[in-house]
């Protein structure tokens, strides 16, 4: 990751650094020990959103884990996206939220997809990246 302010900086004020956001935002701690307390192996693939469908949502009694959750959820979606789908990144809006836009152009709110399926389970995280994937 880029750390502007130990010198060697060659970009404009501003710049974005894409691997060191996809770096951040991969981390999703909280659903990774979650998953890894079932046995799930988040391992950035589809098949690891497939397995995080199945999981049992004990989570969803406690709003406050269900909030971080819901972000780490939607983090993790979109890594699987940007490392799986050809030409998929993460961007910021204005807001500072971060989505995915790929090549087509079309932007993905992967933390509102996030907060869905932590909330009620729908739409299932595979079945989400299956229809990112298919653009």
């Amino acid at each position: 990751m880029k750390i502007p302010f130990l010198g060697g900086r060659s970009e404009k004020p501003g710049t974005r650094d894409p691997e060191g956001i996809a770096e951040l935002l991969s981390e999703c701690e909280l659903l990774r020990s979650h998953a890894s307390r079932s046995g799930v192996q988040l391992d950035d693939t589809a098949a690891s959103l497939e397995a995080l469908d199945q999981l049992v949502p004990g989570w969803r009694d406690d709003e406050e884990i269900l909030l971080w959750l819901g972000n780490d959820a939607g983090l993790y979606l979109g890594t699987v996206i940007v490392r799986t789908v050809p030409g998929a990144a993460w961007d910021l809006r204005a807001d500072g939220q971060p989505v995915i836009r790929l090549e087509s152009g079309r932007e993905f709110d992967v933390v509102a997809a996030g907060h869905e399926w932590a909330g009620s389970g729908v739409p299932e995280l595979s079945q989400l990246y299956a229809e990112v994937a298919e653009e």
